[in-house]
């Protein structure tokens, strides 16, 4: 049945998304091609129209992503599709882990596209060596590629914007169960979580920094920190982040366990 569920939801995820993920793509090769012509001033503000709307389509996935999950998620919860959605012969784990699922899997993408979306407006040789050359002094303190630490920035990106999104899920969750004014206490809610994962993510490289004297230095001097630390410190907020989203994770499958209100 999971399945079945998974199918619905990305579904409806995507068939809202694909348009905006088809005119990112649309824009950003309409602005290499008159970037690529700029023969003419008409041309040339042809071109910086195309461009901005290219970066205003990249925010609008990024941020119309968070937005459609909640709100699929709220509909299918506790606005009129919850009736269907409550009789399915399916548990409050299966209907949440498909949500969890399709969070993910739509969130990478549009990351995905996000990252395809700026090669093919503004890739060339020359625009990659100045990248290189910007992003080079930094990869080589880190004692790595310009590539490896773009990846490396996109991926944390990544990782927090979804608990984010699942922050998100609990605020929903937690603001329905109040009788009145629901939206709001769901808002609330989803942002006071979300600063409680932020706090346990501090506090999990607190208690690491206690059996390592340079992480430490992190919290309470303003002394230089040596560089490999500093990928200790991305791999440890990585790894603390995970541990994060997979405890959020069960929290919520235990609140929905608990009984839902429908509107």
């Amino acid at each position: 049945m999971l399945r079945k569920l998974l199918k619905y939801d990305f579904k409806s995820m995507y068939k809202f998304l694909i348009i905006f993920y088809l005119l990112a793509l649309f824009f950003a090769l309409l602005t290499r091609i008159f970037f690529a012509i700029d023969n003419s001033i008409i041309i040339s503000i042809i071109a910086q129209i195309c461009t901005g709307a290219t970066i205003a389509l990249i925010f609008n996935i990024l941020i119309n992503n968070l937005m459609r999950c909640w709100v699929l998620f709220k509909n299918n919860l506790y606005g009129d599709e919850s009736y269907l959605t409550h009789t399915l012969p399916v548990t409050k784990k299966e209907i949440y882990t498909s949500k969890f699922i399709t969070a993910f899997t739509t969130l990478f993408t549009s990351i995905l596209v996000v990252t395809l979306t700026l090669f093919v407006a503004y890739y060339s040789k020359d625009n990659f060596e100045l990248l290189k050359e910007f992003v080079g002094p930094i990869a080589n303190l880190f004692k790595s590629s310009p590539i490896a630490l773009i990846v490396a920035l996109i991926f944390m990106v990544f990782i927090e914007f979804f608990n984010a999104l699942q922050t998100g899920y609990t605020g929903i969750i937690l603001g329905h169960r109040k009788n009145n004014n629901k939206i709001l206490y769901s808002v609330i809610s989803g942002f006071l979580i979300y600063m409680i994962t932020q706090i346990f993510v501090l506090a999990g490289l607190f208690i690491m920094a206690i059996f390592n004297s340079d992480l430490m230095n992190f919290f309470f001097t303003t002394d230089s920190i040596n560089f490999d630390m500093f990928k200790s410190l991305y791999i440890l907020c990585t790894v603390v982040y995970f541990i994060a989203i997979i405890i959020l994770y069960f929290v919520n499958v235990k609140a929905l366990s608990k009984g839902v209100n429908v509107d």
